[in-house]
């Protein structure tokens, strides 16, 4: 078995993971993962130490859901892509949405992908990068001659500054030029109260940012346009949930900070 030792926000990648590998073992699951299951079942880790409530597992693969569906959509309609996956932890989001014709990134803190390289491959289309998102020299191994560019930040920038968010899309505006970008967010009431979460006090992980107004980033001066806010609310596969939990999406729906408490927001960087 490999040992995982990791710490703080670099812990909370196992989220996700365990969330996927939980929900893939349903018959009529919200998202199926293999390699989920696949590294779960392998790795040396006590998940219930993290204490994650099922609200939680349900919003991460109703997010991750929602993800795959949108990165499907970009390249089918997108020729010629790069993808950029930051912080992309445990994630096997490429061999899920299965594009040959992607050149895909996957790029996480060095101990993150020394685990990866246990469970993925590097190929022609497919590398992992080990850095810091917040360093400059992993983006030297993106090649700069592509047409369209799709940076994904799943589960990320509610662990960085502003300041280091701001940094990070000027220094990749500088070296690809233009660039979709997509990830999700806190409010900041939720980013004020989610040192509350269970799983966050376990790995004593720190939320550092959210954003109420998706337009605000506009006003950062880096040619961020605002494209559209996704709502978990929204999930076509709302209906395949139980009676509970349809429920409680459908009341929040109808309230603005309880839907926007956690979103997926999308953005053209020019």
């Amino acid at each position: 078995m490999n040992k995982i030792e990791l710490l703080k926000e670099k812990e909370t990648l196992l989220i996700p993971l365990i969330a996927r590998a939980k929900e893939s073992k349903k018959s009529s699951p919200i998202i199926f993962d293999e390699k989920a299951m696949l590294i779960t079942s392998l790795v040396d880790y006590n998940f219930d130490t993290l204490k994650i409530p099922e609200k939680t597992n349900t919003m991460m693969c109703i997010r991750a859901k929602m993800l795959d569906n949108y990165v499907k959509r970009y390249l089918f309609n997108n020729k010629n892509c790069v993808v950029m996956h930051l912080g992309c932890g445990l994630d096997s989001r490429y061999e899920r949405l299965k594009d040959k014709n992607v050149l895909w990134y996957d790029l996480d803190f060095k101990e993150v992908i020394g685990i990866r390289e246990a469970f993925y491959e590097t190929t022609e289309n497919y590398h992992m990068i080990a850095s810091s998102v917040t360093e400059k020299d992993w983006m030297k191994k993106v090649p700069k001659d592509y047409e369209n560019y799709l940076v994904l930040a799943e589960g990320l920038f509610m662990y960085l500054t502003e300041k280091e968010i701001k940094n990070l899309l000027k220094y990749l505006k500088a070296h690809i030029g233009s660039f979709t970008l997509v990830f999700d967010a806190y409010s900041q009431m939720t980013a004020k109260h989610a040192k509350n979460h269970p799983s966050l006090k376990k790995t004593g992980a720190k939320i550092q940012w959210g954003a109420d107004d998706a337009k605000s980033l506009e006003q950062w001066n880096l040619g961020i346009q605002f494209i559209e806010e996704k709502f978990f609310s929204e999930y076509k596969g709302l209906k395949t949930l139980d009676f509970f939990t349809r429920m409680m999406f459908k009341i929040s729906s109808y309230f603005s900070v309880a839907k926007k408490a956690h979103r997926i927001l999308i953005y053209k960087i020019n």
